[in-house]
């Protein structure tokens, strides 16, 4: 806001982000922003991470965006600071995290000179966000950065780009930070009461509708909403996998039929073939394409987004209902008379079996096995977790089996990345859960990832060390990138460019001062997982893991699937 005394651009910068609710900030400095990290080093309400990769640091930018709703905020140099950027960025766009990158850039003078460290940093860091944008004058600063601000928290969420040459950070503005109301979110009310209504006579009407969650449905505020309508009217659920944790534990053995995504081959895809009016929830075709799970194009589908949706062969809804997801749930809520209940329903009552039965059959038949089999693992880590515990899941055939077979009733307690799928995403996430606790580092963080997908950013152990961080981390170790082999296998009979190996994780852990654990069979599930869960700080478990059964992953899929 225009003010009477001048104040340093760094400063307006640092004050607002404080307006806009930060309490951290992850980054790497560089010259080109050495005038921002040294007022952030002064302010007492703002912590400044320094992470080990840029990379990594959009990583927990995003996770504190997803977390807690407020744009996580990253910052990096120019040149390479600002391009290592550009893989977290791209996943926080794609898959709804609210995220504000600050790039420093070369001064003004020589912007249009091939100099040290130059990077058309819009041209390269634009296509990963929703908004991007360079500070061409001091007093245009504090208006650009709450630009950011405001785009990054409008749905659909996404990461926002602030370019700032170093001698407009090191200059100065009248026009200051504005105040904090300025950084809310929009709001949005509901869609049209005859529209309402006309949604309302099609769930009547319906014979087996489903309500199926997308990653724009796992807010706690929409989450709260259809909690309040699963109580009133107990309709059947399925979720994408970042839809994770919306129905409660008290309401899950009635309506939930669990998760869908990669592999058209699950008790919610049969759910969802079978059900004649589906009715999608902040739905994203970038986690599960429409042409999966609709390939022949002819279900009935009911949009329920802040946004339209991408009209198309497979998914073309008959209403579409736009404005907040919450308050169009709620309005429906009181609107609707009757739903199909599928504790009554004699096709949901078999698939309810079939789901218990299929992974428990599974764990009896890993009994006695050499190595951990993924289902014994996974039983015995949800036993010793509460609903409250964040739990991280990096991308490889890790995630496949958590987000199938980890059951989760909070919401964004369950992270994985199903937009982009980024190798890397866990122990970054991790930390950035950990340090936005209440108090920070205060209770246990659980991640996992493979070998492969745990190198792409095991250097930030050391952040978590130096933070205080209390993590335990699990790495399902085949010495390849399984996710990759066992579909190449599929494909082609034979496997290309997946070994790894060489890598003592029980001692990589210690070289950077945490903990380190070795799962070398099953009958050490239980004894290794306690003592590294009771391990107050980082600790690293190297899981020896059996993937004899991984093709069972992609196998009796449901025909017509595209692709």
């Amino acid at each position: 806001m225009p003010g009477e005394n001048e104040q340093q651009v760094a400063h307006i910068i640092v004050e607002s982000l404080y307006r806009a609710g930060v309490k951290v900030v992850f980054g790497i400095p560089g010259a080109k922003v050495d005038a921002i990290f040294d007022t952030l080093e002064d302010h007492p309400e703002i912590k400044l991470i320094i992470c080990r990769h840029e990379q990594n640091a959009a990583f927990m930018a995003a996770a504190v965006g997803r977390i807690t709703g407020i744009p996580g905020v990253c910052m990096a140099t120019s040149g390479p600071g600002g391009g290592n950027l550009t893989t977290g960025l791209m996943t926080a766009n794609t898959e709804g995290d609210p995220v504000v990158a600050i790039v420093g850039s070369v001064p003004r003078l020589l912007s249009t000179k091939h100099t040290h460290q130059s990077m058309p940093t819009l041209e390269i860091l634009g296509p990963t966000s929703k908004f991007s944008q360079n500070v061409e004058v001091e007093d245009q600063a504090a208006e650009v950065v709450l630009a950011a601000f405001r785009s990054a928290q409008t749905s659909p969420k996404g990461s926002c780009v602030v370019s700032i040459p170093m001698d407009v950070a090191s200059g100065k503005s009248k026009i200051t930070a504005f105040p904090p109301a300025a950084y809310r979110a929009p709001r949005f009310g509901s869609a049209p009461p005859q529209e309402l209504e006309e949604v309302a006579s099609m769930i009547d009407r319906a014979k087996l509708p489903v309500l199926f969650l997308g990653q724009r449905a796992s807010s706690a505020i929409v989450v709260g909403a259809v909690r309040e309508f699963l109580k009133k009217h107990p309709i059947a659920v399925v979720e994408t996998f970042q839809a994770a944790g919306a129905v409660p534990e008290e309401l899950a053995q009635h309506v939930f039929f669990g998760r869908v995504g990669i592999f058209r081959n699950q008790t919610g895809d049969r759910l969802i073939a079978e059900s004649d009016l589906i009715i999608t929830l902040g739905y994203d075709p970038f986690e599960y394409d429409a042409s999966a799970w609709n390939p022949e194009g002819k279900a009935k589908i009911v949009h329920v987004d802040y946004t339209s949706c991408d009209f198309g062969a497979y998914y073309h809804p008959e209403v579409e209902l736009l404005g907040s997801v919450k308050e169009n749930v709620l309005a429906l809520s009181e609107r609707v008379k009757h739903v199909t209940n599928p504790a009554e329903h004699e096709f949901t009552k078999n698939l309810s079996k079939e789901l218990v039965a299929w992974k428990e059959e599974k764990i009896d038949s890993a009994k006695g096995h050499g190595l951990v089999h993924p289902l014994q693992f996974i039983s015995t880590l949800q036993s010793r977790t509460s609903k409250d515990t964040t739990v991280t899941v990096d991308v490889g055939t890790v995630y496949i089996y958590m987000m199938r077979y980890f059951f989760s009733y909070e919401p964004r307690r369950l992270l994985c990345s199903n937009g982009q799928q980024t190798l890397g995403v866990g122990m970054p996430w991790a930390i950035a859960a950990s340090l936005t606790q209440d108090p920070p580092c205060s209770q246990k963080v659980i991640s996992l990832s493979g070998d492969g997908g745990f190198m792409f950013s095991s250097q930030e152990l050391s952040t978590a060390v130096q933070q205080g961080c209390n993590i335990t981390h699990f790495i399902w170790n085949d010495e390849a990138y399984n996710m990759v082999e066992f579909q190449e296998e599929m494909k082609y009979g034979r496997s290309s460019g997946i070994h790894l190996g060489g890598v003592d994780f029980a001692k990589y852990a210690e070289a950077f001062g945490g903990k380190g654990f070795n799962m070398n069979s099953s009958s050490e599930i239980e004894s290794v997982m306690d003592a590294a869960l009771a391990h107050k700080g980082l600790s690293i478990v190297n899981v020896k893991i059996d993937y004899s059964q991984v093709k069972d992953l992609a196998g009796n899929l449901i025909k017509d699937s595209v692709g």
